[in-house]
């Protein structure tokens, strides 16, 4: 196994979302891994957690990467969440991802849990997606 790979499918991940025209039109540039000091955008994206487990075989070291990209808005009603999310599925599963560190083997959307959050003054969807890559 290895984590070593982690940094490159992350840094892969947010290069394909803020490059992608859909996405930033409706985000901007409001795409982070840890939220800016001060005050937060009503509508942005954050990286989040990720569990990793070993997929090595006899051709190498190997990882299956299950991590969650997050929408969070202030909008009232889902749609607006929704919209990005679906832009998020379409950029990452559209776009090769190549990374400065071994290879990306597949990428695939696992699954999606939106909620009310803060009092049911916000909403949240997060998006799961399970990567394999592989160290070269």
């Amino acid at each position: 196994m290895t984590y070593a790979v982690s940094a490159a499918l992350q840094a892969a991940v947010y290069q394909c979302l803020i490059n992608d025209a859909n996405v930033t039109a409706l985000v901007g540039s409001d795409i982070y891994d840890a939220l800016p000091s001060g005050t937060v955008p009503d509508t942005y994206v954050s990286l989040g957690p990720e569990e990793v487990q070993d997929a090595s075989d006899k051709s190498g070291h190997a990882a299956r990467h299950n991590f969650t990209v997050s929408v969070v808005t202030d909008t009232s009603g889902f749609q607006s969440a929704k919209d990005i999310g679906g832009a998020i599925c379409d950029a990452l599963l559209s776009t090769p991802l190549t990374l400065t560190r071994g290879q990306l083997i597949g990428l695939w959307f696992d699954k999606a849990k939106a909620a009310r959050s803060d009092n049911g003054t916000s909403r949240r969807i997060d998006l799961t997606f399970r990567a394999r890559v592989q160290d070269d």
